[in-house]
């Protein structure tokens, strides 16, 4: 098993200086399974064989062709890493792309969002794999993370990004469409080395779905309703925030501030209680402390907002 695909990424984004709770979570997970996967069990045999290759047998995410494949595979194929590069880019992009769509969605929302991208670029990946009769074992973030690059390039498109090794900003949109036709273009040529670019192309192909049609579908609806059963609990306030929706929002209108411009004014005249300098001032304390800082009714009053969108 010494070959296998990797899914890497870049960096850029709008830095953040604070953790979000999942962003946080997803980090630390990452980065103890690499531990134990190269370091800890890495170390450790079993009959000859090293125990990391039993790890990957059971959770890299192995070809369909053979019997090897397992369907937690396309879950558990996310959290596991090629090597220290590939991981510190996959979180360093997670966290830069990913903190401040968390603060906005919710913690449930952006976790579903990010697992079902790594699953949608698993699926997209192994139907590849078996057209083209390929065998090698795949593991990495970054289907799940370029999902999540595109839906930072719908929320804020002019954004300007800075990344290596072009040292001018970027709008966010034009490094979202480059980035994907360059994955796409290696992933048709066989370019770019051990790289697997169509679990990439997936990942922002099931991101694009996901703003699309996601709450339309009820699928971010249906996992809140599992996460409830599963924990025993009912949520103490309300459902994670509407994602964004690419069908109804502008170019223009995709800042955090000006995304809840329009929902703030209706709720301020139907219920006398929210203003748009009430919302203003959430996502000033947003930018500046993160979205935990904020009281229970700051959180209330951004989800009345927008739920109205």
């Amino acid at each position: 098993m010494a070959n296998y695909y990797y899914t890497n990424y870049g960096s850029g984004g709008g830095l953040r200086s604070f953790f979000p709770p999942v962003i946080r979570a997803l980090i630390i997970t990452n980065v103890v399974v690499y531990l134990l996967q190269h370091w800890f069990l890495g170390l450790l045999t079993i009959g000859g064989v090293p125990v990391q290759a039993y790890l990957m047998h059971w959770f890299a995410l192995q070809p369909i062709l053979g019997d090897e494949f397992m369907p937690w595979q396309m879950l558990s194929y996310q959290f596991m890493h090629g090597g220290f590069t590939h991981l510190l880019f996959n979180m360093f992009a997670l966290w830069m792309f990913g903190s401040e769509l968390e603060s906005i969605w919710g913690a449930r929302r952006f976790l579903t969002f990010y697992l079902l991208c790594g699953i949608g670029a698993a699926l997209v990946h192994i139907c590849i794999s078996y057209l083209l009769g390929d065998a090698a074992p795949t593991v990495g973030a970054s289907g799940s993370i370029n999902g999540i690059l595109l839906a930072f390039g719908f929320m804020f498109p002019d954004r300007p990004i800075m990344m290596f090794p072009i040292f001018f900003p970027i709008p966010a949109k034009i490094l979202v469409l480059g980035w994907i036709a360059i994955d796409f273009i290696l992933g048709i040529t066989g370019g770019g080395g051990n790289v697997a670019h169509f679990a990439h192309v997936g990942g922002a192909l099931c991101g694009y779905l996901l703003l699309r049609f996601g709450d339309r579908l009820g699928i971010f609806g249906f996992f809140d309703r599992i996460t409830d059963v599963l924990t025993g609990r009912r949520r103490a306030i309300a459902p994670s925030r509407k994602i964004y929706d690419i069908n109804s929002v502008t170019t223009t209108q995709r800042s955090p501030r000006a995304w809840f411009r329009a929902s703030s004014d209706e709720a301020a005249s139907t219920r006398g209680e929210i203003t748009q300098e009430e919302i203003d001032s959430i996502l000033d304390k947003i930018a500046h402390t993160g979205y935990n800082s904020l009281s229970d009714d700051e959180k209330q009053k951004l989800y009345d907002a927008s739920k109205k969108l």
